[in-house]
């Protein structure tokens, strides 16, 4: 009887049964087990998608002939990203943390005991290793949750790709993203997701708008302030160069596919999907994400002409990301009204930080500062808006972590630059 009822709760949460056929049946730990682990996997497979969306960007934004080191830069980063995370940056951030600064420096993720010994019970022992494993779990498989956090640190290292596009040399910046990956993102991630003493004190980021977005944008301006600006980006006059993408559908269908996995991104960081709860709140999730994308993208229209001097295609690209990393920090918002406020607030702030970049001669391809870092702070402090947070609190988690990525950031950049230039 519990067998039929956790199937017709699987057959009603997939809309396969009307809400009534199944009144308010809980479903049972298997099924919420197997639903929250197939979520994350799904999630995260959305997420990795973005890694897509950031190579078009990127590739469609420089000249055509640095098109392929692009590529080239996008996947090795991805895949530099998960080794890293796999063998001790998950550990660092989520081990054994306990209020403090970081995690175990033990090395390598792997499935827990009670995994283990149903993967290798035998036929007659499999019940009980079952029941072991859904006493002991936390509602989902070790290596699904694993596979959904690798995939937002390597998201984190592709923003630092686009700002330093077409200048980085490609062995130093894939040893940066090895130690921002392994190491400074771990960090930050333990101060707050893995329950260090920024979470111990309340700080609230959702699906991270600082944590991620921010991280990446600090450690992208670090390296762009070192580096310094493309060749003919700046005149002598003071004024500036416009470098247009080579690529317009290339560059947009990156934004689009970022537009996409940011259901994801967003979505998958309710971290559960088994009840009715969790089931109104993705939706509302998804529905805030949109919106707010779309706000951004408007008020990128509109003050691309007054602030900018011209229509400009990146800053309207560039509304939508802002728009969709100012929410990111508190997407499960049940007033929509502020999704609009939130993300257009945050494509505005993306087209103005284009114009300040341009003033203090920064030299930022893809917009990825302005888009991430800005907004990212802007949609950090909305959250008290927006949902009541502790606005000092916020302030503190900003700062803390801003100050710690942008000069662990600048130290790493300046060891590499003399050990290999």
């Amino acid at each position: 009887m519990q067998k039929l009822i956790e199937i017709l709760g699987l057959a009603a949460i997939l809309g396969l049964l009307p809400a009534s056929a199944m009144a308010q049946a809980p479903v049972g730990a298997e099924t919420g087990f197997v639903l929250n682990t197939f979520a994350f996997l799904i999630w995260g497979a959305l997420v990795m998608w973005m890694c897509a969306g950031f190579t078009m960007l990127e590739a469609g934004s420089v000249r055509t002939k640095n098109a392929s080191v692009i590529c080239m830069k996008n996947i090795g980063l991805y895949s530099i990203a998960g080794l890293a995370y796999y063998v001790i940056g998950y550990n660092v951030m989520y081990v054994d943390v306990d209020g403090g600064f970081f995690g175990s420096l033990s090395l390598f993720r792997g499935n827990s005991a009670s995994e283990v010994a149903l993967l290798s019970a035998a036929p007659d022992a499999i019940d009980q290793a079952r029941e072991t494993l859904l006493a002991d779990s936390s509602g989902h498989a070790t290596m699904s949750d694993w596979f959904f956090q690798m995939v937002f640190v390597a998201t984190t290292a592709s923003i630092i790709s686009g700002t330093l596009a077409e200048r980085v040399r490609l062995w130093s910046f894939f040893l940066f993203v090895a130690i921002l990956t392994a190491v400074i993102y771990p960090i930050v991630g333990a101060w707050t997701w893995g329950g260090g003493w920024l979470a111990e004190m309340g700080f609230q980021d959702f699906a991270g708008s600082t944590i991620v977005h921010s991280t990446g944008g600090w450690a992208a301006l670090s390296g762009a302030m070192l580096l310094g600006a493309r060749r003919g980006r700046f005149r002598k006059d003071g004024t500036v160069r416009q470098m247009p993408p080579s690529n317009v559908p290339i560059v947009t269908l990156g934004v689009f596919i970022l537009w996409l996995g940011w259901f994801g991104f967003n979505g998958g960081s309710q971290l559960a999907l088994n009840s009715a709860t969790d089931a109104v709140a993705l939706s509302n999730i998804f529905a805030n994400t949109n919106i707010a994308a779309g706000a951004g993208v408007v008020a990128a229209l509109v003050l691309s002409k007054p602030i900018l001097g011209r229509m400009d295609l990146l800053a309207t690209l560039n509304g939508a990301i802002a728009g969709l990393v100012a929410i990111t920090a508190g997407p499960d918002l049940v007033d929509h009204q502020w999704a609009i406020l939130i993300g257009g607030v945050g494509g505005a702030i993306a087209v103005a930080g284009l114009r300040l970049l341009e003033m203090v001669r920064v030299d930022d391809v893809v917009g990825a500062i302005p888009a991430h870092l800005f907004a990212g702070i802007w949609g950090t402090l909305a959250v008290c808006l927006a949902a009541g947070g502790n606005l000092f609190v916020q302030l503190t988690g900003i700062v803390a972590i801003g100050v710690f990525v942008f000069g662990v950031s600048t130290v790493i950049w300046m060891l590499i630059d003399r050990l290999i230039g």
